[in-house]
């Protein structure tokens, strides 16, 4: 995850450990600049040049810090924005009858919350690491120095707190990852109830759902307890031994320097310098192991993260054909031919469909019982999903990933269940246009008969519906998206059952709109239970329990 910006996150590693040890000179520059005062006979210098040596290397340790942020900022946006757009493109291809295609709520919190916890990850826990490895080493060494009883302190009191902190880590990895799931599921529970609002009320289920709601609140609640709690004790262990280490330095150098202790230094008694400087020393020596706890929470929050991608990306990936990209169509409108296919949905059994061709501007309709693969033939004759068996083809090119794009471009899609993008309807009537084939808007809309639809709504094509077409009926999305394929007018298109669930006067508008359609020399295609849409179309193929068997 991280090997694209490993150089970047060491650099910015180095800087801050930089940094921090320049905290030895200005500690020394106020030692010296102490014992002067109170020792001018035997410290060299003045006070006012150990003040500016303090400054001048104060300035040298925040521009170092300012450029260790900077550059860890710069590789974790490089890496958020690296795997927001992996996880979005592997998600988008999943294959929509994939039944492991976790909910799209699910999918969106990972990309949208979930994943920005690499970002204190990678700006606060990698470089405390780094500091962490080397700082308390070097202020060890340098104690040891001075005092073998100052550094015997730090000795014992340092290595208890990263022992300590992997205790309390792996409680907070489990919790994170408890609070992580947590939060997926409220999401995922939002988003339904939201979608399913009008049959909530309808159903008179809105104190259930409310109540719903309070459950999974007080869950993520809990969660988010439990993972402020385990911080709470980390913390309080980390200032426990710190505090206790820092104290006995100060009590030693306090009774050395009166004289009380005469113990702890190698030749000969601790002086003012030393002592100060080893007492200024002592804090900062906890300071990294500080910062790593304080980091640790992100450590675990970002692995829990990345153990939902490994999740994610260890599943048998089952995407379209393409890559999904705009492309130029292909060819010259030729004749599909379907030879010996055969597909097997994820989890699902193996379906045959019969061989047929189908010349440009015809007509076909695909018959039979619900669950036979009526839906699926489609999908395979877009490209949105690769068969098990069998081929097909356009004139002489065979569709696979090579050609899947630019087919697509010839292609119109009529959904069974009409979706609408965030967006005025015009905006949506024009999403699959292409320069030079369309025609004309006001045409599409009168030839599917949704001109009368537009008429209607309050701001003609200018109004904005919701997803599923709130503010019309049924009947009138599903004219509004025939209006949309007339409106892109492409070579073939592709309904799948177009006039279901509707009366029969709105099926026999769809109807109408459909032929009109293919008159304008569209190829069509439908699946459908419709016997009288299917008997207007040139040509059957019905699908049947002993042509579908394995």
């Amino acid at each position: 995850m991280t090997a694209p910006v490993r150089r970047e996150l060491e650099r910015a590693g180095l800087l801050a450990t930089a940094a921090s040890l320049l905290w030895l000179i200005q500690a020394g520059a106020v030692a010296l600049a102490i014992a002067h005062m109170l020792e001018p006979e035997r410290i060299w210098g003045h006070p006012g040049l150990y003040a500016l040596i303090f400054i001048a290397v104060g300035v040298l340790r925040a521009l170092l810090d300012n450029r260790a942020g900077a550059l860890a900022f710069r590789a974790a946006d490089t890496v958020l924005a690296r795997e927001r757009a992996k996880l979005i493109e592997r998600e988008s291809r999943r294959a929509t009858d994939d039944p492991a295609r976790p909910p799209a709520a699910k999918t969106a919190t990972l990309a949208a919350e979930k994943l920005a916890a690499l970002t204190p990850f990678l700006t606060r826990y990698a470089p405390a690491k780094r500091r962490a490895n080397v700082v308390p080493l070097v202020i060890l060494a340098v104690a040891f120095y001075f005092s073998w009883a100052v550094g015997l302190v730090l000795l014992v009191a340092g290595p208890l707190i990263p022992v300590f902190m992997a205790l309390v880590g792996m409680a907070a990895k489990k919790a994170s990852e408890r609070q992580m799931e947590e939060l997926s599921n409220m999401n995922v529970l939002l988003l339904e109830r939201l979608s399913a609002l009008v049959d909530i009320r309808l159903l008179d289920a809105t104190e259930r759902t409310v109540g719903g709601f309070q459950g999974a609140a007080d869950r993520l609640r809990a969660r988010t307890m439990e993972v402020l709690r385990v911080a709470f004790l980390s913390s309080t262990v980390l200032e426990l031994f710190a505090a206790i280490g820092v104290a006995m330095v100060a009590v030693f150098v306090g009774f050395s320097l009166l004289g009380e202790l005469e113990f702890g230094a190698w030749a000969t008694p601790l002086t003012v310098a030393e002592g100060v400087f080893l007492l200024l020393l002592a804090p900062d020596y906890f300071q990294p192991l500080r910062d790593l706890a304080a980091a640790w929470h992100d450590k675990a929050d970002a692995s829990a993260v990345a153990r939902e991608l490994h999740d994610l990306e260890s599943q048998e990936e089952t995407s379209f054909l393409g890559t999904g990209a705009a492309a130029a169509p292909l060819g010259t409108p030729a004749t599909l031919s379907v030879r010996g296919l055969a597909y097997r949905p994820p989890g699902g059994r193996l379906i045959r469909f019969p061989d047929f061709d189908l010349p440009p501007g015809e007509t076909l309709a695909v018959t039979g019982p619900s669950g036979i693969g009526k839906s699926s033939l489609l999908k395979l004759i877009a490209g949105m999903a690769a068969p098990t068996e069998g081929e097909i083809r356009i004139g002489d090119e065979v569709l696979n990933a090579d050609t899947a794009d630019a087919w697509r471009a010839r292609l119109g899609w009529l959904p069974q269940h009409p979706r609408f993008l965030s967006g005025s309807l015009r905006h949506n009537l024009t999403l699959a246009v292409r320069p030079g084939r369309a025609l004309p808007l006001d045409r599409a809309l009168k030839l599917s008969a949704a001109d009368a639809v537009v008429a209607t709504l309050p701001r003609g094509l200018n109004t904005r519906l919701g997803e599923t077409g709130m503010g019309v009926s049924g009947g009138e999305a599903r004219r509004l998206i025939v209006a949309r394929a007339a409106h892109a007018h492409p070579d073939l298109l592709l309904a799948d059952e177009p006039t279901a669930d509707l009366d029969a006067e709105t099926a026999a508008q769809v109807t109408e709109g459909l032929l009109g359609l293919v008159a304008t020399g569209t190829a069509l295609i439908v699946a459908t239970h419709d016997a009288d849409l299917a008997a207007r179309m040139d040509r059957q193929i019905a699908m049947t329990p002993a042509e579908d068997a394995a």
